[in-house]
Formats: C-alpha cells, sequence, structure tokens
C-alpha cells in the first residue's frame, strides 16, 4: 500500500512537471507568434523594401506609406534594402529587412520582418522575373514569383561627360591615343550596363591605370575627373548629383553613345532609346542621343493579397497629388501605370485598374 502511493505521488509530480513545461513552451510558441505578428500582410503592417530617404526608391517608399495611412495599413519601410538590383533579390525571396552594415546614431529603425513588397526600377524587376543581366545566376532564378502593382514614371539620363578642355570627342579616343584620364563609371545604378559600355570602347581599370591615369567606380564623388559616365538625373540623393554639381564646377563636354551600342542596349537590358533634353545640366546646348530609364515600380509577390494590392493600385491613384510634393520627379501616367514590361500585373491591381478604365 505505502508503495502503490508513492507511485501515485511519483505520477502526479511527474504530471505537473510536463504541465510547466507545457506552458513554458505554449508561451514560448507563443511569444515566437507574437513576434512575427509585429509585421506583415495579416497585422496591416507589410514591410516594404527600399533605400534611402534621399533615394528615388526610399521616396517612392515614403509615399506609399502616407498614402496607404487613410485606407488604416500602416507600412513598414525598410530603408537599407536597396542597392541596384539588390532590393528585387531580397523582395523575390522574401528575405529579412536588413539594418545598414555600417550603423550610425542617425539611422532610421528597421522593421523587424521580412520583406512583403518593395520598390526598385521597372528594369531591374524585368531582368529578377526573366533571370537575365544581373539575376542570371541567381539560386531559383527566373522569379516568376513577383508580380508588378504600379509603374510610377521616373526619368533618368545616361551621362558621358568630359571635361571640355580635355578634347575628347569619343570614349574610344581614351584607349586610342592612350590618355592618363581620371575616371569615374557609376557601376551600381545600371547593373552590368556600365561595364558594358566600357567593354564596347575598350576601357578597362587596368588599361587606364596603364596610361597612368585613374579609375574608380561606385558613387561620383570625385568631382575633379576628367570622365564621368554612368546613370544620373536632375533631382535625386546627394551623391546622384554629382553630374549636376559637375557642371556647375567645370565647362564639360556631353558625349553621345555609338548608335550600335545604344540599340545594344536596349535590347539587353530593356532601357530605351532617349534624349538628354537642352538645358537639364550647365553646358548641354543641344540634345544629346542617349539610353534612358523610367520606372519605380512598385511590387510583390504571388502571395500578396488581393485585397491589399486593390487598395496600394487605388491609393497611389487617389494620392498623385503626393507624387508631386517629393524632391523626385515622379509623374502618374494611367495609360502606362498598369504595365512593366513583361512582369504579370497583380490581379488586385488589375481589378482596379479595370474598374477604372485604365486598361481593359
Amino acid at each position: 500500500m505505502r508503495s502503490t502511493r508513492l507511485g501515485i505521488i511519483v505520477l502526479v509530480l511527474l504530471g505537473l512537471v510536463a504541465v510547466g513545461f507545457g506552458i513554458a513552451g505554449a508561451q514560448t510558441r507563443g511569444a515566437q507568434q507574437a513576434a512575427q505578428r509585429e509585421t506583415g500582410y495579416a497585422v496591416k503592417k507589410p514591410v516594404v523594401g527600399a533605400a534611402c530617404p534621399l533615394c528615388p526608391w526610399g521616396a517612392m517608399a515614403d509615399v506609399i506609406k502616407a498614402a496607404m495611412k487613410p485606407y488604416g495599413w500602416d507600412i513598414q519601410i525598410c530603408y537599407y534594402c536597396a542597392g541596384g538590383p539588390r532590393e528585387a533579390r531580397l523582395v523575390s525571396k522574401a528575405a529579412m529587412a536588413t539594418p545598414p552594415q555600417n550603423p550610425s546614431p542617425d539611422d532610421l529603425p528597421t522593421p523587424k520582418g521580412p520583406l512583403d513588397f518593395g520598390v526598385t526600377g521597372a528594369e531591374f524587376l524585368q531582368w529578377a522575373y526573366l533571370g537575365v543581366n544581373d539575376f542570371a545566376k541567381d539560386p531559383g532564378t527566373p522569379q516568376k514569383q513577383l508580380r508588378m502593382v504600379a509603374n510610377i514614371q521616373e526619368p533618368t539620363y545616361y551621362f558621358v561627360a568630359v571635361k571640355a578642355d580635355s578634347g575628347i570627342t569619343s570614349l574610344s579616343q581614351i584607349v586610342e591615343k592612350r590618355l592618363p584620364v581620371k575616371l569615374i563609371a557609376r557601376t551600381g545604378i545600371g547593373g552590368e550596363m556600365t561595364p558594358t559600355i566600357m567593354e564596347y570602347y575598350g576601357i578597362s581599370e587596368e588599361k587606364i591605370e596603364s596610361f597612368g591615369g585613374t579609375f574608380g567606380t561606385g558613387f561620383l564623388r570625385e568631382k575633379d575627373s576628367d570622365v564621368l559616365i554612368g546613370f544620373g538625373s536632375l533631382v535625386n540623393a546627394p551623391e546622384y548629383n554629382d553630374f549636376y554639381e559637375s557642371s556647375q564646377k567645370y565647362d564639360l563636354t556631353y558625349l553621345e553613345l555609338a548608335p550600335d551600342l545604344r540599340a545594344r542596349l536596349v535590347k539587353q537590358f530593356y532601357v530605351k532609346e532617349g534624349t538628354i533634353p537642352v538645358g537639364l545640366l550647365r553646358g548641354i546646348n543641344r540634345p544629346i542621343p542617349t539610353v534612358v530609364r523610367n520606372g519605380t515600380v512598385i511590387y510583390g509577390r504571388d502571395d500578396m493579397p488581393d485585397d491589399f494590392a486593390y487598395t496600394l493600385a487605388k491609393a497611389m491613384d487617389e494620392h498623385q497629388d503626393l507624387l508631386q510634393w517629393t524632391h523626385m520627379n515622379f509623374s502618374y501616367n494611367w495609360r502606362t501605370v498598369w504595365k512593366a514590361f513583361d512582369v504579370p500585373l497583380h490581379p488586385g491591381a488589375a481589378r482596379y485598374y479595370k474598374e477604372r478604365g485604365y486598361m481593359k
């Protein structure tokens, strides 16, 4: 009898321990689930992948946040989830929002959750969807799960600028004459485009340095350069305004890209042939044929809820006024807002555009 009672007591104690562990496990799972509910569509706090507030994609994210607020959506912005084509890569994989690599006290907070949708260049979205150019070697390419919601106009021009007293009339002369130039090439914004242009003219870092010159890439922070090449615009983040700043500081001559090269770039990179207008920068006194990018696209994946895509398309249309009060040259065109190359339109957004008569 005594051993029987002891056995019962032991079983009761073991039961209580098991219940305790069960409660602790439930609390842990509950904490994990609560953390997961900090962001996402379910709690109306989806995370948008963007760039710095002064950058085009960051400025567009701010517009999205303001436009969606009246509809009860609290958009969470990752200002550090960009960098050329990188942003489309992160969104396509639903990667976690990432803080800046070099933190500083001025950094904006980073959402604690995966990227639900994003803002990027229309061409980059096309590359990711098709699995070409910068995305050709990505795991799981092509990224056929991507869907576009709205394509907002934002013209960007490819510039080739040289100092007027350099005597350079074509980039090919740099190699032909072995000129010891200071050349800065912006390679990040257009992905593989700038390296393709340099290859066309036979330019490389090794050759420039062998001529006694210097070669730099990335942002055009070195203003005292003989040759500047890359995408730029009149309004943008400060580090992208170097063409404008250089045009004020130096007398520059602007060169055309060769016609066959422009045709190649259009076919390979999905840019368009265009013209830099007279007066856009100091020293541009005639139209300059070049290639252009036009489109900051808002997009997501095929798991984006239809009601969210519908509301997002509606909000961007009904709050077009927000676009004109940014520092960017954004504009809304109902004839093109619903298409971006071959990337499928999200069905929720398509429903809105059809209701408005923008598309059939």
